[in-house]
């Protein structure tokens, strides 16, 4: 989709990136994260509104430290360094920096010298969060200070005449409570922007777009049942009604009373769905693989098999529709900063190279919670709306080790009964996911005075606003205490149940 307005953020591997360029969408302008070795030709072709250069883990001064093209700060637009990008600015334009005396992490107090452009409506003073180990000591010419601390004499500067801007703070995190105020100062007094982002604009626009590509042709939705794939499936439809049909594959890797669920949701809706039943098929092809990236890259195969043979005899269908997200693109193809590849979504890098269908995703520049709030907007179910994400390659990648159907169902039995409890407590929809995970180690217990050596199943719960980052939930302890009794004593050949605690990062939510 193009936006009529844009900041593109350039990606240095921090660890916020993502969250600077939600933080612009939540202010109503469309952003989107490229790599920090993006060319002017292409930002050109781009043509953004402003340009942010994002934090990141190295030094200006150390050999191949990740640069920008130098021509970005001759384009005319808006540049805003955010701490190693402010570093790098300054750097690259004539000034000098160095390892600091004294490393800023943490909270500091901001003491503002020029209350204009970015501090504008702003005192004389406010907190922001620092994590830093070098800074700034002589600017380029014709910069000037316009805020500092105790520890960083330049932590705010400007280069009014040229629009270049830095900060050796975080704006995007929430540590720093005007943070978002300083972004929107940036976007709209020096990028001018209007706030032309919305969810209602994203609708009309996505659907005179995939009106435009599809034309009078055929698309067949990959439909699981979660909000990606759901709200992909309500917004294909609103552009293309009765073109579009919805495939609903059971692998045999899905929750407890899943197909039976999204199939009544989507009647309900008016919405052609047409089960396909191919558990055996997936389960031949997972059975004794262990590696986790094969699992993957084995069920997007399945997954378009399925759907081809769907299509030879049903259809022609042309295309492909999916609910792939942002952060999905992001995670498989490390198309941004200098990050590796996280790990491969079945539905990006996982399809095979053989594929006989154009891809259709509407979703693709969206991040979960936009997801959510245009789900609201276009009528897809509460029900829907409300389940806990679920991975495409579902209940195979929370089983760590070979698949068996022994461990698939015990998965299967021991999450369904951790979202029931959260349900009986009201944590469910207070929580982000919540699942069990079963792997090869056992442990011996004992059940009816007899000695059992059963599996270890591992509780998952955490909480989270887009799936980027993640804390681990601090459920009650007797609501863990319940969940582990009812999992050893209803489900077959469970000895021990545990509790994980690990956040993303530097965990990830899904185990594999």
């Amino acid at each position: 989709m193009t936006a009529t307005e844009k900041i593109i953020v350039l990606d240095f591997g921090a660890q916020y990136a993502h969250l600077i360029a939600r933080r612009v969408r939540e202010l109503s302008v469309y952003s989107e994260l490229v790599p920090y070795n993006v060319t002017t030709a292409e930002i050109l072709k781009i043509k953004p509104t402003g340009i942010i250069l994002s934090g990141g883990p190295s030094s200006v001064y150390d050999e191949g430290a990740p640069k920008c093209d130098p021509k970005i700060f001759e384009l005319g637009i808006p540049v805003l360094g955010i701490c190693y990008g402010l570093q790098l600015m300054v750097s690259m334009l004539g000034g000098e920096v160095v390892r600091a005396k004294k490393r800023e992490y943490g909270k500091a107090e901001l003491k503002i010298d020029d209350n204009k452009s970015l501090f504008n409506g702003f005192g004389r003073s406010t907190v922001t969060w620092m994590s830093h180990g070098d800074a700034p000591v002589k600017l380029p010419r014709d910069f000037v200070t316009i805020a500092h601390t105790e520890n960083s004499g330049h932590a705010a500067v400007r280069d009014a005449s040229s629009k270049l801007f830095g900060v050796q703070f975080h704006p995007e995190v929430s540590h720093t409570p005007q943070g978002k105020e300083i972004l929107r100062n940036f976007l709209y007094n020096v990028c001018k922007c209007n706030g032309t982002w919305t969810m209602e604009s994203f609708v009309d626009k996505s659907i005179n777009k995939i009106r435009e590509m599809v034309g009078n042709e055929k698309v067949l939705c990959a439909l699981s049942g979660g909000i990606d794939s759901s709200t992909t499936a309500v917004l294909v439809h609103k552009a293309i009604g009765n073109n579009l049909s919805c495939v609903f594959v059971d692998h045999g890797l899905l929750r407890k009373g899943e197909a039976e669920q999204v199939v009544n949701a989507f009647e309900n809706l008016g919405i052609k769905i047409i089960p396909v039943n191919a558990k055996e098929a997936f389960l031949k092809a997972l059975d004794g693989v262990e590696d986790p990236e094969k699992k993957r890259e084995i069920v997007g195969e399945e997954f378009i098999r399925a759907f081809t043979d769907f299509s030879r005899e049903h259809g022609p269908f042309q295309w492909l529709a999916q609910g792939t997200l942002y952060p999905d693109v992001i995670e498989s193809a490390g198309t941004s900063g200098p990050a590796s590849k996280i790990k491969t979504h079945h539905n990006v890098a996982g399809l095979p190279p053989w594929m006989e269908f154009k891809l259709l995703e509407p979703l693709r520049e969206l991040y979960k919670d936009e997801v959510r709030k245009l789900a609201s907007l276009i009528g897809v179910p509460r029900e829907i709306i409300e389940r806990h994400p679920f991975p495409g390659p579902g209940l195979a990648v929370r089983v760590i080790g070979a698949v068996t159907k022994e461990k698939i169902d015990i998965c299967r039995s021991a999450s369904a009964i951790v979202e029931e409890e959260l349900k009986k407590a009201n944590l469910h929809d207070k929580v982000w996911q919540a699942f069990a995970i079963v792997g090869d180690d056992k442990a011996v217990g004992v059940l009816g005075d007899e000695r059992k050596y059963g599996y270890v199943v591992t509780i998952r719960v955490v909480e989270s606003v887009d799936a980027m980052t993640a804390d681990w939930a601090r459920i009650p302890n007797e609501i863990l205490e319940k969940m582990s009794n009812r999992i050893t004593n209803e489900v077959p050949g469970v000895t021990w149940v545990t509790y994980a605690i690990s956040s993303k990062p530097p965990a990830t939510i899904e185990p594999q």
